[in-house]
């Protein structure tokens, strides 16, 4: 099994403004085994062709297959490896969510990123909007999911304001 890369905190740097649309990222592969699998459906998605590997020989899919629960969170932790740099305020949405093609045992994953619209808020000039199409790919190129993620990114003078709030209250 590869072992996810270990994420560490860091302060974001980049803003709003600081983004490109066409922007591409692409984190480390991943392997990911039957018994990862079985251990995360046990607890989050007991369905019996993700939790037990005899049953799930019996599903349409022949055998145990992630959960799609399991392999969003397996996109999360590679997405912050690539985008942990970016100042978010949050994530408000996804559209065009797909689960195209099954992750099963000893797939190697990678998840893509692409900035594919920018646009500045015209409400409040603390923060924009970044639209990012984002992908998990199997080792086949295949894409396993698929969606447009919707996320708040702060601005430069909305992490200043920021900053001056929390050294005011400290």
């Amino acid at each position: 099994m590869s072992e996810p890369v270990a994420f560490t905190p860091v302060r974001p740097t980049r803003c709003f403004e600081d983004l490109a649309v066409g922007e591409r990222r692409v984190s480390a592969p991943r392997t990911v085994t039957r018994e990862e699998m079985l251990d995360f459906a046990r607890q989050w998605d007991p369905q019996w062709f993700h939790s037990d590997a005899d049953l799930a020989t019996q599903s349409v899919f022949g055998e145990v297959i992630a959960s799609g629960i399991h392999v969003l969170a397996l996109w999360r932790q590679m997405d912050h490896e690539i985008n942990s740099d970016i100042d978010f305020v949050c994530g408000i949405g996804w559209d065009e969510f797909r689960l195209k093609k099954a992750v099963r045992a000893g797939d190697t994953i990678h998840v893509t990123s692409e900035i594919v619209e920018l646009r500045p808020s015209t409400s409040r000039e603390d923060r924009g909007t970044a639209i990012t199409r984002y992908a998990v790919i199997n080792q086949r190129g295949e894409e396993a999911v698929s969606f447009i993620s919707i996320n708040l990114v702060y601005t430069r003078s909305g992490r200043n304001s920021r900053e001056a709030s929390a050294s005011a209250s400290a």
